[in-house]
């Protein structure tokens, strides 16, 4: 049986989990268990190419059920886990970089389950199902928030009480693993010490400010709630809208949330659908606006952080809606023509790694993100 090192990304909805050779970290396997913790979940599983192993319908819903399903699977194929790499949204303040999981860190990180009461009871559903599973497995947390540990103290601050900031109501930023991924392929674009806005657009969306490799400023704060708009979340909304809901249509504490969570963005305001490609396809005037502002969002929020950054080299689109819409990846580009962007639009439309054409004052690039990577490698460096 051959080592590996696995890479758990949980959301709320999917698993998917990567297994990688523990000496040069080359992808050996992928799968994904959709409708995690649900009953009638479909495992599947792939090799590095993306040729598929194996497939099969989880009957149970117990999710420790569902990750001995996605051991058994790697075992068919000669794989046995070496230490899981989970990727957790929330480390507070307190982490900065991943650590091994002890019951210590375990309590700590259940603290923050306030912090992201979507996202970190997964992770720690899921770390506390393969405890039960293999209690001498080494488990590793990699952390969303780690990457923007380097900002200056000013970005973190919102201005309330600072009594609020020191109990830790402050910006944090998410996605980080996906913009440590990023970071790390930056010297490829000759841009190790430039000023860059990376755009990370997918049913998750946010936008992070990079200079010199280091994170300086980003869209999102408290929570994975604030800045651009999402597929379900709205991004940046006045806080009296909420005071609002409460007051005059008496929506309790869990109402506010699922109208954050699951009923704004770009599903609330074209009343149709989150996936972009779908309002696209659409006729509905209301699917035409929920792409025109998410598209708006995107294109102010490079320039606020172009801001942060005191100027700005090149932009930068990776995840899902980035790697793969053409038409937002130009409506972007042509509300930040001002800033100097000239769109090559042939290359754009075949998604080409440049996206601008060679006299651009400023370029703009596709990079594929890679979050399992980067939590294999972090993982890889603490073990």
């Amino acid at each position: 049986m051959n080592k590996a090192l696995i890479a758990i990304n949980a959301g709320s909805a999917t698993l998917k989990f990567r297994a990688f050779h523990p000496a040069d970290l080359s992808l050996l396997a992928r799968g994904m268990v959709d409708r995690f913790g649900q009953k009638d979940a479909r495992l599947t599983l792939a090799d590095a190419r993306g040729q598929p192993l194996s497939e099969r319908t989880l009957t149970n819903a117990d999710p420790t059920d569902a990750l001995a399903a996605c051991v058994n699977a790697l075992a068919d194929q000669n794989l046995q886990p070496l230490a899981l790499a989970h990727r957790v949204v929330h480390g507070g303040s307190l982490f900065q970089a991943p650590v091994r999981i002890t019951p210590a860190v375990r309590g700590a990180l259940e603290d923050y389950i306030a912090l992201a009461p979507l996202h970190q009871p997964v992770s720690l559903a899921v770390i506390d199902a393969f405890n039960e599973i293999d209690a001498l497995l080494p488990q590793i947390a990699c952390f969303d928030t780690a990457f923007h540990a380097s900002q200056p103290a000013i970005a973190t601050r919102f201005g309330i009480a600072r009594h609020w900031h020191d109990e830790g109501v402050r910006r944090y930023g998410f996605h980080g693993l996906s913009y440590a991924a990023i970071a790390r392929r930056l010297p490829e674009l000759e841009l190790s010490h430039a000023k860059v806005v990376v755009c990370h657009l997918g049913s998750g969306a946010s936008a992070c400010a990079i200079e010199a490799g280091k994170s300086v400023a980003a869209s999102t704060g408290f929570s994975a709630v604030d800045g651009l708009m999402m597929g379900t979340r709205p991004g940046y909304l006045d806080p009296e809208v909420i005071l609002y809901w409460q007051e005059h249509e008496g929506m309790g504490i869990q109402e506010v949330r699922r109208e954050l969570y699951k009923n704004s963005g770009l599903f609330g305001v074209s009343g149709l659908s989150a996936d972009l490609r779908e309002l696209l396809a659409s006729e509905l005037p209301e699917a035409a606006e929920a792409v025109e502002l998410f598209c708006y969002r995107v294109a102010r929020e490079v320039a606020s952080l172009a801001g942060a950054l005191k100027g700005l080299d090149a932009v930068i689109f990776t995840a899902g809606i980035g790697e793969h819409s053409a038409e937002v990846r130009a409506r972007v580009l042509q509300q930040l023509s001002w800033l100097g962007f000239d769109l090559d639009h042939a290359a754009n439309l075949s998604h080409a790694r440049r996206l601008t054409t060679p006299h651009s004052a400023r370029a703009a690039y596709v990079l594929p993100t890679d979050e399992e990577g980067e939590m294999a490698r972090q993982a890889s460096a603490l073990l």
